[in-house]
Parts: C-alpha cells; structure tokens; sequence
C-alpha cells in the first residue's frame, strides 16, 4: 500500500475548508474542533453510563463476514452499562457502531454544535455513537450512503486507515457489498499483519491515508471513502453524518441502499455459495483489471 499522512489543522475557515477538503473529497483531521463543545469536557465512561447504562445493545466481534453472515448482525448482547464495564478493565475486542444514545438521553445533543459553516445536509436526528474496546477492529468498508462524516474522539486512541472510493478494485471490494475481500488487521505492524499481497496483489498499489486519532481530534471522512479502524486504546467517538449534495452522490446512495443491498440479500438467500464464488471470480478479475490500467 502507498500510505500518506492525513492533513492535520488546528483550526480551519470555512472557506478554506470547503476549497481545500469538501470539494476536492480529500480527508483532513481538524484538532480543535470540538474543544469548544462541552461534550469535549463533559463525556467520559461514567458520564455514558449514567444516560444510558440500562439501555441493551448489540456488540461485535473482529471475526470478518463470510458469504453466510447476515449484514450487522450482532454477535452478542448486552446493557451499555455492562459493556463500559468490561472495555475498561483491558483489552476487550468488542464494539458497538452506530449506537443512537441520543434517543434515549436527548439533552447530550445540547453538548455539542452542530458545524453547519462547514458543509450542508446534516442528519441531525441521527448523530452516532462509535464505542470500543482496545484491540477492537471495524474492518475496511465504505458507508453506503456515501455520507460524509465528520468523526470526534473523545476517548482513546484510534488508528484509521483511509482510501478514496475509487480505489475500491485495488482494495478487492465484494461486488453488491460495502465490504473487502482482504483482512487490513493490524496492517501497521510487520509481525501481526494480516495483510495477504500473494493472495491480493493490488493492494500494493493502493494509495491511501494512515492517521491515529487522538481524543479531541475531529477526522473529515469525504464521502465515499473506505476505511478501516483500529482501537488501541479503550474508547468512543461521535460521528456527524452530511448527505452527499451532489446528484450523482444521491442517486448512487440511493441504489446502495434500494437496489445493491437488496439483491445481495436475495442472492446470500437462494444461492449463496455459487453468488459467494462468482463474487470471488469477479473481484479478482477487477484487481488484475486496476493493475493492468496502470502499465498502460
């Protein structure tokens, strides 16, 4: 992989921003965004526990899906409270993604300000919760409705590796999925990583971003972007979620969402193993595709 530093600011005009970041879908970490918010000082383990410590949640392991796995079935349940609990004493690779604990504690929303002078087209009903233990991973995927993101750290260290939508046949995207072939688990370490370049030869040649997050520090996420995280220490981030205003954006969000995940779902139903091996056939014929308009 062909890895660059993520543009790191302090603090950012809108202007510059838009000019340097949102229209160009290039990533960007803004360390101060958030420090103005309450949430900044506010938020920590006991604090999450007592807004929503009853609630039962969904939590989730580093074993990838397989052409069997059901689309964000969680492996196990628990309350929130439970799971803080077992995060912090250690090493835990358990997570929890896309947890809406504003639902259930509504006034955490008057914690932060929504950064509508940097782009348009905020979920507002729908600011998330992103919760991990260390060693936690969430696996190289893209969002399927090429929502940028703006993600806050608030506790632990996280590491996150980035990739622009078009790299995706390098990256051995699963057709009719949001999801790679190949396993990027502690692709940063020599010793531990999974990373397979005989097996998955494009990923040589994929360009992308590695970055840690640090708490307080806001990741720019344009939309479409593939990325892959890794917990290194206990911890949970908020993500802000802005439509994607361009058209083709839209409607591509749209077929993810209507017609892509649908069909999968149909086909992992009636035929999954020749619809898991035709994936395999086409995703490898794509790579060698993506390596070969390189030479040209």
């Amino acid at each position: 992989m062909i890895l660059n530093k993520v543009d790191t600011v302090g603090t950012i005009s809108p202007s510059d921003f838009k000019e340097i970041y949102y229209r160009h879908n290039k990533p960007v970490v803004i360390k101060n965004l958030s420090h103005n918010w309450s949430a900044f000082h506010k938020w920590n383990w006991n604090y999450l526990k007592e807004m929503a410590g009853t609630e039962k949640v969904g939590i989730y392991n580093n074993v990838k899906s397989d052409a069997y796995t059901p689309i964000n079935k969680a492996d196990d349940y628990t309350t929130f409270g439970e799971y803080i609990d077992m995060i912090r004493q250690g090493p835990a690779a358990w997570r929890i993604f896309l947890f809406n604990v504003f639902s259930k504690a509504p006034q955490m929303k008057n914690d932060f300000t929504w950064p509508d002078e940097l782009m348009r087209g905020f979920v507002k009903t729908m600011p998330m919760l992103f919760v991990g233990g260390e060693g936690a991973i969430t696996h190289m995927h893209f969002d399927i409705d090429l929502s940028h993101i703006l993600h806050t750290q608030f506790a632990g260290r996280k590491r996150v590796l980035l990739f622009p939508h078009e790299e995706e046949h390098k990256l051995y995207r699963k057709p009719f999925e949001v999801l790679s072939m190949a396993d990027f688990s502690n692709y940063y370490d020599l010793k531990k990583s999974k990373i397979d370049y005989v097996k998955f030869p494009a990923l040589k040649y994929a360009k992308g971003y590695d970055v840690i997050l640090e708490p307080g520090d806001t990741l720019f996420m344009p939309g479409g972007y593939w990325h892959h995280m890794e917990y290194l220490e206990s911890g949970f981030a908020m993500s802000l979620r802005a439509l994607n205003t361009s058209f083709f954006g839209k409607l591509h969000g749209v077929w993810n969402l209507v017609g892509m995940r649908n069909i999968d779902t149909l086909m992992k139903k009636t035929i999954p193993v020749k619809w898991y091996n035709w994936k395999l056939t086409k995703l490898s014929a794509d790579a060698h595709h993506a390596i070969a308009q390189m030479n040209v």
